[in-house]
């Protein structure tokens, strides 16, 4: 069940499930909260499990211009606010939600407990990866979401996975063109935006997991293992038989792994 909660002037979606230590579950680009339907029953058992539509994604409103991960991080904290959750949280991020766990330590740390970065990246766009986003904004503004999947569909999953499930990418593709092009524009714009967090690796002194379907296109194997060599006592989980989207690929390898960390 979605709730609803104003939050710097944004309606945002969230799905608020169990009862226990709170772990919050951020979602990739261009998806919604339900990327995580697996891991949200199977931890929701020994866990409160806070999952949000980010802001232009999924239920949650769309303000359109530039939304940055900054801005998305500080949303989060807000909804957690509004949640009278007080105590420090596990906070999981895949992808963009990986940018966004990225800036809620920078501007929250205090509130965290555990850090898990799935599928993402520590540095910066460069100028062309940058420029290739804000064509896409724009071409999303004109023509609709269908640009977004059109690039992305075959750098999301692992060619296995295009061809043995088809069902899973089928419903990431309904996810997608259902969604704002004012908020996957902004989505763009923001991501372009955001700044490279490489040198601030060392900083980061808290239990973290830095997990990584084997076969992903977008934040390699060789990526995500130099982000958990770079944070003091992080532990690497590398997922077998997923790509960039590993808890929907391989949701059983990537359960267990949060479950193993979380305690």
């Amino acid at each position: 069940m979605l709730n609803k909660q104003k939050v710097a002037g944004v309606e945002l979606a969230y799905v608020d499930q169990g009862a226990g230590p709170v772990v919050v579950l951020v979602h990739g680009f261009p998806l919604d909260h339900s990327m995580w339907d697996a891991q949200i029953a199977a931890l929701a058992g020994r866990h409160r499990v806070i999952a949000p539509d980010l802001r232009g994604f999924g239920q949650s409103q769309s303000i359109g211009g530039v939304a940055t991960m900054q801005q998305m991080a500080d949303d989060i904290a807000g909804l957690l606010d509004a949640l009278a959750v007080r105590e420090p949280v596990s906070f999981c991020g895949l992808s963009m939600g990986g940018y966004v766990a990225w800036q809620f330590w920078a501007r929250h740390g205090a509130r965290l407990a555990r850090l898990a970065l799935c599928d993402t990246r520590a540095i910066a766009d460069t100028p062309e990866a940058g420029a290739g986003r804000r064509k896409l904004a724009d071409q999303v503004l004109s023509e609709g979401p269908a640009p977004v999947w059109q690039a992305m569909r075959e750098k999301l999953f692992a060619p296995r996975t295009l061809v043995e499930q088809p069902a899973i990418v089928a419903a990431q593709e309904r996810v997608t063109l259902a969604t704002s092009a004012a908020g996957i524009a902004a989505a763009l714009h923001g991501m372009a935006e955001r700044p490279d967090m490489t040198a601030r690796l060392a900083e980061i002194d808290l239990p973290t997991l830095a997990l990584v379907g084997e076969h992903d296109a977008i934040s390699a194997p060789a990526e995500m293992r130099g982000i958990a060599e770079s944070i003091r006592g992080a532990r690497l989980a590398i997922i077998p038989a997923a790509g960039h989207m590993a808890p929907l690929e391989n949701p059983a390898a990537v359960t267990q792994a949060l479950a193993e960390f979380l305690g």
